[in-house]
Formats: C-alpha cells, sequence, structure tokens
C-alpha cells in the first residue's frame, strides 16, 4: 500500500493578530491538500508564532497564556483534517492538563476526531525556562494508511521510544521539531535516519523555519525530509524526499507500507528480527585493564 506524505517547513514571521496566523495555517493546509496526502505533518511548536502579537514578555507567563489559544486552534486545524479528507499532525502546541503545562503534539482525523501525543523528554529550555512537565503515555495510532507514532523533537534522540512504537507495530514515525540552529538541527536529523534504519521504519520530519521577535524563538534552522531505510528497495540515501533549508516550502513524498514487510523478513540486515531482547535488562561488565 502506497501512502502519501505531506511534511510543511513552516516560515515563523511577525504577525499582528489571530487573523494572521489563520490566514498562514489557511494557506499552507490548502496548499498541502492539493497533492491529495494521507498524511500532514507540521513542525513543532509553530503555534508560538502566534507569541508575536501578545503583549507578554515573561516567558513562561507568555507560554501559558498561549494555552488560552488551544480551542481556536485545535477547531482551526480539525477542520482542515475533516475538510480535506486527511490526517493532520498539527505540530505541538503548550497544553494545559490538570495544572500542568505540557508539549503536546495533535493528531486531526478527518472524522473530526483529535487525539494527542505528548512530548516524553524535555529540553533544558523548555525545562528551565518555560517549566514544561515531561508526557508519560506513549502512543500507537491504527489508521488506514498504516500504523504511526508520533515523537516530537528531542524524543526521536531516544532509541528506545522508537523501539517500542515499532515493536507495537509502527510503520511512519512522525517526527514534529522545531530548531534553532544547525548543530541541534542534525541531530534530530541524525537520528531520525538512525531510528529509520534500526526499526525498518520511515521517519517524517519537519521543522519551524524564520524567526521571531520573542525570547529564545528568535532564530530557526530547519528542515522538512520523509526519510526510508537503508537498503536496495529504498530510495537511494535514504531519503524520499528532502526541502531546502530554511525555506518556506512543503515536501511532498510517497511511501510503501508493503517494501517494509517485506524488508523487515529479507531485508540486506533484519535488526528488527534480530534483536536480542535478552540483553534489554543485561548489565554490562566492566573489566579494569592496564
Amino acid at each position: 500500500m502506497r501512502t502519501r506524505i505531506a511534511a510543511v517547513q513552516y516560515k515563523l514571521r511577525h504577525i499582528d493578530n489571530w487573523e494572521g496566523f489563520e490566514a498562514q495555517v489557511n494557506f499552507v493546509l490548502n496548499a498541502a491538500a492539493d497533492y491529495q496526502p494521507h498524511f500532514v505533518l507540521l513542525p513543532e511548536i509553530f503555534t508560538t508564532q502566534i507569541l508575536s502579537f501578545m503583549e507578554n514578555d515573561n516567558v513562561p507567563s507568555a507560554v501559558r497564556e498561549l494555552t488560552g489559544f488551544t480551542e481556536r486552534y485545535t477547531q482551526l486545524l480539525r477542520g482542515h483534517a475533516m475538510r480535506h479528507d486527511y490526517f493532520l499532525i498539527g505540530g505541538s502546541h503548550p497544553n494545559l492538563r490538570d495544572g500542568k503545562l505540557l508539549n503536546t503534539a495533535f493528531l486531526f482525523t478527518p472524522n473530526g476526531d483529535i487525539q494527542m501525543q505528548d512530548k516524553i523528554h524535555r529540553t533544558r529550555w523548555e525545562k528551565e525556562k518555560w517549566n514544561t512537565e515531561h508526557g508519560d503515555v506513549l502512543k500507537v495510532f491504527q489508521t488506514p494508511f498504516g500504523k504511526i507514532a508520533i515523537l516530537i523533537c528531542y524524543d526521536i534522540e531516544f532509541p528506545e521510544l522508537a523501539r517500542r512504537v515499532a515493536e507495537e507495530g509502527a510503520e511512519i514515525i512522525f517526527v514534529p521539531s522545531c530548531t534553532d540552529d544547525r548543530q541541534g538541527f542534525l541531530r534530530v536529523r541524525y537520528c531520525c535516519h538512525a531510528r529509520a534504519i534500526e526499526n525498518q521504519v520511515y521517519v517524517a520530519m519537519t521543522s519551524t523555519v524564520g524567526n521571531l521577535p520573542v525570547a529564545g524563538l528568535r532564530l530557526h534552522y530547519g528542515q522538512a525530509s520523509i526519510i526510508t531505510p537503508s537498503d536496495f528497495p529504498f530510495a537511494r540515501d535514504g531519503i524520499a524526499a528532502e526541502g531546502v533549508i530554511n525555506e518556506e516550502q512543503i515536501v511532498v513524498a510517497d511511501v510503501d507500507l508493503a517494501l517494509l514487510d517485506e524488508n523487515r523478513l529479507k531485508g540486506t540486515t533484519i535488526p528488527l528480527l534480530d534483536k536480542r531482547t535478552d540483553f534489554y535488562g543485561l548489565k554490562p561488565l566492566t573489566i579494569e585493564v592496564a
């Protein structure tokens, strides 16, 4: 089965009001729909663009205030998923739940359902500046176009998360990210390749680009890419498609889920099948040498 993915390199720029945000989101999501994708991916915390018109210079307070836009954000993206008949991974958005501030990815379905995946690992910035809490539940979503999981940015740097969702049948891992420099971007990008190879899955990632007049969010370095395992049936270099770094655009590619099934059994290497679970709880020996 072929599945089409569209990943949006969303350009952050100053806006004057909610209507400016809504207009930009409408433009990119309508443009993505022109390619008739099954899945559309937006970047992590792209909704921080809203901070550019909020009059609050206190970062922790402003981020909590941003959660007041959650209802408008979810209804806007839910409408696009229903209207265009695609599954929309709506980046992520600061989400207040039971008094806790979480970085939450929202999955909008064509039938109007809304699912959530909280970020499991917080960066230092999120812990020290935003005062967010970590998520505790890892999910796999069964869709008509394959089993998917969402790992937000830093979460892809932890191999155990990708391995667990792959063991539960995930075929595509979506990675919305937000990075401010080349080093940060490459940490995420290289880990996406590693997870695709280790688990014989497709990984779709995208990032924010542009700049904002907001503390901690002034600069962005990013690129969307759709990454495959590295073997003969797949794209050369394990890249089905990738964008131009730091440009506003949409990257589109088809991925073949049947190839994954075959490759997991008959690939040049079969790491998902060859894994040694007996080593999961094994403590390495420490040997003193002269």
